[in-house]
């Protein structure tokens, strides 16, 4: 090898080719215990491997190392000159002959430091940073595995500071250069390298060592972290994200370094979000609990934390030492175009389970409280919120105003796709309900926005948030104040959009269009009425929608007309003749609108046999419940009578074979001949064809009252499917933003199971007529309630195991409004006087818990709800729902007496809990003083021991929980309620006092309490 001075000549005799040192061929030089990490690669084909297997790092190492290999090797053959002598032998006999010689050994080591510069290889040098193998030298028990580690680095550091020197560039370029590269070899080394964005285990392990080299250089300033960076972007297409996310965690590089030492922002955003993207779809396709599951998520984590911080922090950039400005609008951009992938996915109609929906997943699971609750300060994830709900609004504002009347009812909450009503209830748990209102108000007035993606926004809002309702109205009644002030025709298009949207969403969650449309208009104080141009503007709005929108709306703005002065009368008028005109093209002329149908929601429009088909149903139901001929039905015999007389009453007509016992169609016939309301022809050619159906009966009358049971069966297994995914909401504590979504949810899948609209005026009578003596329910309506009672005792049951009832939200009061009230209300009265009455004794621990804390939430809505008339035996006159209750639990035997304490026990100690915090009124309105009255009654008649005078020792807590675990010792539940602090106050209310003459009757009752806990643990064994 030219260049370097020759190594010394050993005896030929003493240091034969075979062993020891070997013989130097060309630019290969060997010690004995194996090649030296410092030589130059070997030429053969196998050479890589042999690099691979290098450890040893010392040439001064390898003399020891080559002696106790030699020895090792044992005696070696003698030979034809004798015998061959050991290494070590060979070397002690050289240095006795030789003099000591400071010159020749100075030139010996510049000799071996030169031969090792020259064959020196950086990048392979940077991964040998395990150390020597120590059990091959000597010094193996004097150095160990932490020091090898240490030694390695710093003959790194030495051998970079060498070659810096050598070539004349600084030492902190070098290393910089060198690490760069090698961390783009580990990433290229990967078989998936380009595919994804993971290292698997061997390149972690590899960039684990590199990274340990990377630290030491940092430490002793030997590492340039700009060169570093500049390195690394220069090869960006080959580098993997998780490489760069080790950087920014283990603090070689931070994110303001590496982002603004990119010379084209554009191509460095766009990769940063191809990786993310990438990382999605590699995190969705492995397993949950796979390490590289685990290690996506948490880089997607840290990635979005590190933006959201970088990117919405106020006064970000100001430190920054190149260009302050450039790292938060890098952050910004990667955020804004993650977002802007997801939506185009999703309008774009991304099919479910593919790669890209498990991406768009992924990204929207980042938008949680467990990615924010950690970043301080905390007002940026509420700047990074506003501004991605400004980005989802206005995204693509390609839709018209006309687009948006005609399809809204495509857009609501039960209908918008899964992932984008999830990401919106993500968004909404960062702002208060007001802050969202507000900002929704900003984004619509300064932007061009997307209809579809702020009507969605919409639904959600109302949807998720009870206290939505009110702020929307507000903002509407604010619109329209400005709309007919400045003549704003931009603020009258939103107000209509809006609350037609909210509207939508059926009357548990926002009162009906038409409510909302009378309450506006229909009175002299409204907006519209101030003067002759506010009236023109309002009129020519109105004319304006009338080609694109849906009949049900046209029919409020004809049935329920804006109040107007006389003067200016002929403005409606010629409204009225345009909706006309255009219900008529649409074949759907205003004469033929049903009674019942739901004017609120803008849906399909249907004919007028079917719909007078439903709306005899509802007269028939009504007239059940209530004793009396509908109003709707007196009306439209007067004022609608082409209806009435041409659709209603033949639907009503429909021949079948009458049974013996005149049912609820039959007697409503009957009233109506009475009334004067069917004519005597038509009813007499009713009665005929009666006749005649019963001598051909079965099969005419099978063919009339042909009903299809599979649809029946599709659309309860759908509502049992919508109960169920709220149950498992309720498990899982961590879904509890969910459950007002899934709620709505199953509203309206109780709308197709029961085969009606959405109308909450079916119960148009101020009361419910019941028959509490012989209750009854058709099979149908009867299958849809057992199914919501049993989802509700399920779902407190799920709820209570993770919360006393004071802290488990609104779900009770959402389930009981959107699924028991107005439509389905008399059919679930009717099954719980069933329940109640006839079969309370064999009910459930389970159920009867259930069913009490729903008697709470009836009496909790009992300002909206209609009395009931429950008939004889009970006085004549309406009972609210808590009295209703009452009167439904009987105590003349044993058996009705222990179920009605287990009942009043239940049902008072859940009242206590669930109202706890709030004041005494909310406590008087879900319980009937006969209620209170009862339970002390029984109490008093049982429980010797409950006669006693209570101490200050007797204030118990509230009994809730050991109710519903199992066994359920009712006795115990009950003593303890007695004692509570909060019911003796109540009891002391003469409202709840029992009277003491009545209390006389306690000395009869012994023989009751003598088999108490006996029975009641029977009846626990027997729920269980």
């Amino acid at each position: 090898m030219g260049g370097h001075t020759p190594p010394p000549r050993w005896p030929r005799r003493e240091a034969p080719a075979s062993e020891g040192c070997g013989r130097a061929s060309g630019s290969q030089w060997a010690c004995a215990s194996g090649r030296s990490q410092w030589e130059a690669a070997p030429s053969t084909a196998n050479g890589k491997a042999a690099r691979a297997g290098r450890r040893e790092p010392l040439l001064k190492c390898c003399i020891p190392a080559m002696s106790d290999s030699r020895a090792s090797d044992g005696p070696s053959d003698p030979g034809p000159r004798g015998r061959r002598r050991a290494w070590a032998e060979l070397l002690a006999g050289r240095v006795r002959r030789q003099k000591l010689d400071p010159g020749r050994e100075q030139k010996l080591q510049e000799s071996a430091l030169s031969l090792l510069s020259s064959h020196l290889n950086l990048n392979h040098l940077l991964f040998e940073v395990e150390g020597p193998p120590c059990k091959k030298l000597c010094l193996s028990e004097l150095i160990d595995r932490e020091a090898c580690a240490d030694l390695s680095s710093s003959f790194i550091g030495s051998a970079l500071r060498d070659q810096a020197s050598r070539l004349e560039v600084p030492v902190a370029v070098l290393s910089s250069q060198m690490v760069a590269s090698s961390l783009v070899q580990i990433c290229e080394a990967g078989a998936e390298a380009s595919q994804g964005v993971l290292l698997d285990s061997e390149q972690r392990n590899k960039l684990s060592s590199l990274l340990e080299i990377t630290r030491y250089l940092l430490t002793h300033s030997m590492f340039s972290r700009l060169s570093f960076c500049q390195e690394l972007w220069k090869v960006q297409d080959s580098l993997l994200l998780e490489a760069v996310w080790h950087l920014l965690t283990q603090n070689i590089v931070s994110l303001q370094e590496l982002l603004e030492s990119h010379a084209d922002v554009q191509a460095m955003v766009a990769w940063l979000s191809r990786s993310l993207q990438c990382l999605c779809a590699q995190s969705e396709q492995t397993e949950a609990s796979s390490e590289h599951a685990n290690t996506a998520r948490a880089m997607l984590s840290d990635f979005v934390q590190m933006f959201v911080l970088r990117g919405f922090q106020e006064n970000a950039g100001l430190r920054s030492n190149v260009e302050p400005e450039r790292m938060p609008q890098i952050a910004v951009a990667v955020l804004q175009r993650m977002l802007a992938f997801a939506l185009e996915a999703l309008a774009a109609g991304v099919q479910e389970e593919s790669s890209v929906h498990k991406a768009v997943k992924c990204w929207f699971s980042m938008f949680s409280g467990r990615t924010y609750h950690s970043m301080i300060p905390t007002d940026c994830p509420k700047r990074f919120v506003r501004h991605s709900l400004t980005q989802i609004l206005t995204h693509k504002p390609v839709l018209k105003v006309s687009d948006a009347v005609q399809r809204q009812r495509e857009w609501s909450f039960a209908r918008t796709h899964p992932l984008l009503t999830s990401l919106y209830r993500r968004l909404f748990v960062i702002l208060s309900p007001e802050e969202l209102v507000g900002h929704l108000q900003d984004v619509l007035e300064t932007h061009e926005v997307n209809w579809q993606h702020v009507l969605s926004c919409v639904s959600a809002l109302v949807t998720c948030f009870q206290e939505a309702q009110q702020l929307v109205i507000d903002w509407a009644a604010r619109l329209l104040a400005r709309a007919f002030e400045s003549f704003d025709l931009d603020s009258m298009v939103t107000v209509f959009l809006v609350v037609r949207q909210a509207a939508l969403e059926g009357p548990s969650v926002f009162l009906s269009y038409a409510d909302w449309f009378q309450a506006s208009f229909g009175s002299a104080r409204g907006p519209h009425s101030c003067s002759k141009k506010s009236l023109v503007f309002f009129f020519k709005f109105l004319s304006d929608l009338v080609p694109f929108e849906a009949p049900r709306y046209l029919q409020v703005h004809i049935l329920h007309p804006p109040l107007i002065p006389s003067k200016y009368r002929s403005l409606l008028t010629d409204y009225v003749s345009l909706a006309r005109t255009r219900l008529a093209d649409l074949k759907f002329p205003v004469e033929n609108l049903g009674l019942y149908e739901d004017l609120s929601a803008a849906g399909n429009v249907t004919e007028p046999h079917s719909q007078a088909s439903q709306d005899v149903e509802k007269a028939v139901t009504v007239f059940e419940h209530t004793g009396r001929i509908p109003v709707a039905v007196m009306e439209a015999s007067i004022f609608r009578r082409s209806y009435y007389v041409a659709h209603f009453l033949p639907a009503l007509l429909t021949p079948r074979v009458l049974p013996r016992h005149p049912d609820s169609r039959a007697a409503f016939i009957e009233s109506l001949k009475r009334a004067d309301k069917i004519p005597p022809s038509l009813y007499s050619t009713y009665r005929h064809a009666c006749s005649m159906a019963e001598e051909k009966k079965p099969t005419n009358a099978a063919q009339v009252m042909k009903v299809d049971p599979g649809c029946a069966e599709g659309t309860l297994g759908l509502l049992t499917a919508a109960l169920r995914e709220l149950r498992a909401t309720l498990t899982d504590p961590a879904q509890y933003d969910d459950v007002s979504a899934q709620v709505a949810v199953v509203s309206e899948r109780l709308s197709s199971a029961l085969g009606l609209s959405e109308d909450d005026n079916i119960c148009e009578a101020s009361k419910i007529q019941l028959s509490v003596c012989a209750p009854e329910l058709e099979q149908r309506e009867q299958k849809v309630v057992d199914l919501l009672l049993t989802s509700f005792c399920q779902n407190l049951m799920v709820a209570s195991s993770f919360a006393p009832p004071d802290r488990q939200g609104s779900w009770a009061t959402r389930f009981v409004t959107a699924t028991c009230a107005h439509t389905l209300l008399p059919a679930v009265l009717t099954r719980l006087c069933q329940l109640l009455r006839y079969q309370g004794p064999s009910l459930s621990a389970a159920h009867v818990l259930g069913l009490a804390a729903l008697a709470v939430h009836l009496g909790e809505a009992r300002p909206v709800l209609p009395e009931v008339l429950v008939g004889p035996p009970f006085p004549a006159g309406g009972l609210s729902i808590p009295k209703f209750f009452s009167s439904l639990l009987p105590c003349g035997t044993r058996e009705s007496l222990l179920f009605c304490l287990r009942f009043c026990t239940a049902a008072i100690s859940y009242s206590l809990c669930k109202f706890s915090c709030q004041s005494r009124d909310a406590t008087y309105s879900c319980l009937s003083p006969g209620l209170m009255k009862k339970f002390q009654f029984v109490v008093l008649r049982l429980f010797s021991e409950a006669r006693d005078p209570l101490s200050r020792e007797d204030a118990a807590s509230l009994p809730w929980r050991p109710l519903y675990l199992s066994p359920t010792d009712w006795q115990r539940a009950a003593l303890c309620l007695w004692r509570h602090t909060t019911f003796q106050e109540l009891s002391k209310d003469e409202e709840f006092h029992v009277l003491c003459a009545v209390l006389g009757v306690v000395s009869a009752g012994p023989f009751l309490s003598v088999n108490l806990q006996r029975l009641v643990t029977a009846g626990a064994r027997n729920s269980t």
